[in-house]
């Protein structure tokens, strides 16, 4: 346990460091970049409810992906499955002749969740009885939802007399998920997040689920002895993260975009897999690097309006993360090997 609180030690620090670095041969002041990365995250209520925006769907992608990591499955089909997810809460939306809001929602919800879980399960298929590996499969269905994405906007779904990039028509204000005056986050979003985080908690780490999957990931061959089908729990994990990943894309839909874009997963699905992995895949830093990752995400928006910085300069801090996460992995590994 020490040893792995000190290997997320050493990878945070190396995020900081690595992103002082880009920084400084950047020619910007590190002191005054970080200091407008804060306040842009944090200098009023409106900012800080962005970031709480971002939190919500790293959140709840993350959470998806402790599930899959615990049976040793590398879930990059999760930003396929953030895409499904919001087009299966799409056409839920788009059903004639539903009167309700809180039905018509309520279907959007179910409908993103068994979306985003079919999209997982289709993976977990392809591993499963065709032998192909979850990063490849995952990586064919993300341009697959991709494809299907840019399909819709530019034709069944496309405005009225126009197809264009900037997405579908947007939604009848009664759609939307409220947000408190003044904030930018649905409160619905964050009590889903919260309520995930918990529940996530306690099947990873109370539950008999829980312990099956740990298990499996540690030793297959001898979960199978007492009884423990791995290929049933691969599939069960990644459905609950490909449901997990679908929320995430309706709440994209309903309080962020209030329509259907291109873009619509934002990255979030990748960038979960950063965060868990420097999390060290313990459920209780997931929050805390969610924040950190979403208030970077967000608050470098500001070093080029301010500093007069490249405006990819914050995909370059974030490709430093990844490069700390995976140097702490190697160290891990290595480790593990001798």
């Amino acid at each position: 346990m020490k040893r792995l609180t000190l290997d997320i030690l050493l990878g945070n620090l190396l995020v900081f460091g690595f992103t002082a670095l880009v920084l400084l041969i950047s020619g910007a002041p590190v002191l005054a970049a970080f200091k407008h990365i804060w306040l842009g995250s944090f200098a009023n209520t409106a900012k800080f409810s962005q970031v709480l925006s971002v939190w919500v769907p790293l959140t709840l992608c993350s959470c998806g992906l402790l599930y899959t990591f615990r049976v040793n499955l590398w879930n990059i089909g999760i930003e396929g499955q953030v895409t499904m997810g919001a087009i299966g809460a799409m056409a839920a939306l788009r059903i004639p002749g539903i009167e309700s809001p809180a039905l018509i929602l309520t279907l959007a919800f179910l409908g993103s969740m068994f979306s985003g879980g079919v999209w997982g399960l289709l993976a977990g298929l392809l591993k499963t009885r065709g032998g192909v590996h979850e990063i490849f499969g995952g990586l064919g269905l993300n341009f697959v939802a991709q494809g299907f994405i840019l399909w819709l906007i530019f034709g069944p779904w496309k405005r009225p007399g126009i197809a264009s990039m900037s997405g579908t028509e947007l939604l009848p204000r009664k759609l939307w998920l409220a947000t408190p005056p003044g904030w930018r986050v649905a409160t619905a979003g964050m009590v889903i997040a919260v309520a995930v985080l918990v529940l996530t908690w306690l099947l990873i780490e109370k539950s008999n689920l829980g312990l099956r999957l740990k298990a499996i990931g540690q030793n297959p061959k001898a979960a199978l002895l007492y009884a423990i089908a791995p290929e049933r729990y691969y599939l069960q994990s990644i459905i609950i993260a490909g449901a997990c990943a679908g929320l995430a894309g309706f709440l994209q839909v309903t309080a962020v975009y209030h329509c259907l874009i291109p873009p619509i997963s934002s990255g979030y699905g990748y960038l979960a897999l950063l965060l868990v992995m420097l999390s060290g895949y313990r459920i209780i830093l997931i929050p805390f690097l969610a924040l950190f990752f979403a208030s970077l995400n967000v608050g470098a928006i500001q070093l080029p309006i301010v500093l007069q910085l490249d405006s990819a300069l914050s995909g370059v801090i974030q490709g430093c993360c990844v490069l700390s996460a995976l140097f702490i992995i190697g160290i891990r590994q290595k480790r593990k090997n001798s």
